[in-house]
Formats: C-alpha cells, structure tokens, sequence
C-alpha cells in the first residue's frame, strides 16, 4: 500500500514511516519546507511539498496513494482555533478525496480531558467544547458513511522516548528552571502514557485493519501517578520533589500546569482486543530512568 502522510517528519509521523516502510508499504510524507523534505527523505520515503493550508497538495497526495493519515498539526496555543480551523479544512479536502474509495482515512486526536474522573474507553464519544479539534475527528468520523474506512486515533497525552520535546521534556525544563520538581496537590491525578515507537505500531496497523469509523487508543499506561513523574524527574535531576498547591499551578508550571493537574486515566482494552496491538517499549518511567531526558546539550 501507498499511504501519504501529513505530519511525516514529525515526532510520532517519522516513528510511522519507519513502521510502514518496515511492514513494506511506501510512503508519500508532505513536507512544507526543503528541511522537512530532506527529513522525509532521510528516512526513505518520497517527500510531497505542500503544507496543511494547501488544499490542493493534500488532495494530490490523497489522491496518488492507497491510504491516508492526518497526524500533521499546528501546536501553537495562542493560535488553538486558526490552528483547529486548518485541521478541519485539511481533513475535509483529504476524506472527500477519499470517498467511495473504501481507502483508510486515519487521523490523531487524544485522550487528556476525554472523561473526567473515570476512566476513559474508545466507545465515549469526546464533547464538542473539549477542544477546537473535535470538530475535525467528527468530520473524519462521518466519512465512514461516505465508501472512506476513516478511523481515529486518540493519542495518550505523554507520547515519549529519546528524543522527546513535548510534554515530560516540558517538565523537566520547569524542574531545572525552578529548581524543584513539582506535582499537584497529593499527586494522585493519572497520566496515560505510550512509547513513541509502541505508537507508530498502532497508527500502521489502523491503516492496514481498522474498521471504518472506529477510535483507537494509543495509550500503553492507563495512568502514571504524576507524583511518581515529578519523583523520577526529581531522581534524574538530583532536585527535591514538592508539592504545588493549586492555586500556584499556573504559576510554577505555566501553560503546562492546567493538563498536569488533570486525572486522565485511559484504556486500550478495546484497541488490543480489535487490532492485536501489542505495546513492548519501556513504560514512561522505565523511560524517565534511562536518562536520556536529562541530558543537555552540554552533554
């Protein structure tokens, strides 16, 4: 199969290329810039210059390939509707290229907030105020009923291992930065967790299996302690480990704080059971304990 990706270069997209090369597909990756294309091509795929405000590249892309998956996104927080804006055009040009076809339409979405207090499956459906991006995955969603094997998967907040600057990279710069590693509260609140390349496996075996309108959870741990966080990255930097009482939390963790002080337990019962998902890569901790997080570039 041929399967184009948006967001191929990225941190989970460059673990995928690797997973589908290796199952023996091709890859077209979309890259917007002559860095990201020598990145795609780096790592054996064809690169596909365009860019997620160009619809007409994304069509092209749908169009020459036998599958598609939509992991390219903007990050910016101050820009969250322009950005969630992007992501739904982008998915209509892309699931519309694709109907009657019955070719897979897989795109990313996550799991942080999807059930509150309880632990969240891939049957609850995510509240349309949850995030400007929801709309996209509904959108992606109702493609099944248009000949796309569309699916969705939701993303485990942590996406880690060496190499990471996303979420657990952002809390050991605010440990160093204040000199203390920090949780919230008791420390009690859960974070689902999944290894980068544990990820990459899903996404590849959603393209080749996931039946059409299904949610599919990237989640290896259904939930780390975030006290137990705050002490690996308290051990890895030879810092104390405190609490921080609400009401400071947006001013020790900044934008961070809001997510990290969120109980956002998930299961991946359903994923396993349907597609045979096997996650193998060290869990999160395992992974803080390697070290590989708290190396500079000093070194």
């Amino acid at each position: 199969m041929r399967v184009f990706v948006t967001g191929a270069s990225g941190w989970i997209g460059s673990a995928l290329v690797a997973e589908l090369l290796g199952a023996g597909h091709q890859v077209l990756g979309l890259a917007r810039s002559d860095a990201a294309a020598e990145a795609v091509t780096a790592l054996g795929a064809q690169a596909h210059r365009g860019s997620l405000d160009d619809l007409g590249s994304l069509r092209d892309g749908a169009a020459a390939c036998e599958g598609v998956v939509h992991l390219g996104y903007n990050h910016d927080f101050s820009r969250i509707a322009e950005a969630a804006q992007t992501d739904l055009r982008a998915i209509d040009a892309l699931g519309a290229t694709l109907v009657g076809t019955h070719r897979p339409l897989v795109v990313a979405s996550g799991v942080l907030g999807l059930a509150p207090g309880r632990v969240a499956t891939e049957q609850d459906m995510p509240e349309a105020s949850l995030h400007p991006r929801t709309a996209g995955v509904a959108l992606a969603t109702s493609f099944a009923e248009r000949g796309v094997r569309s699916s969705s998967v939701r993303f485990a907040p942590t996406v880690h291992g060496d190499g990471d600057h996303g979420f657990i990279a952002t809390l050991v710069a605010v440990a160093r930065a204040k000199g203390v590693s920090g949780y919230v509260g008791d420390g009690g609140n859960r974070w689902p967790a999944v290894h980068r390349l544990d990820a990459g496996l899903l996404v590849r075996l959603a393209v080749e299996d996931a039946p059409p309108g299904s949610a599919l959870h990237a989640v290896a741990e259904e939930g780390v302690a975030t006290r137990a966080i705050a002490e690996a990255i308290g051990a890895g930097l030879g810092l104390p480990v405190v609490s921080v009482p609400t009401e400071h939390v947006g001013e020790h963790f900044g934008w961070l704080g809001r997510l990290f002080a969120m109980d956002a337990r998930a299961s991946n019962s359903f994923t396993r059971e349907l597609l045979g998902w096997q996650p193998a890569r060290p869990g999160l901790l395992e992974d803080l304990r390697e070290g590989h997080y708290f190396v500079t570039r000093d070194g």
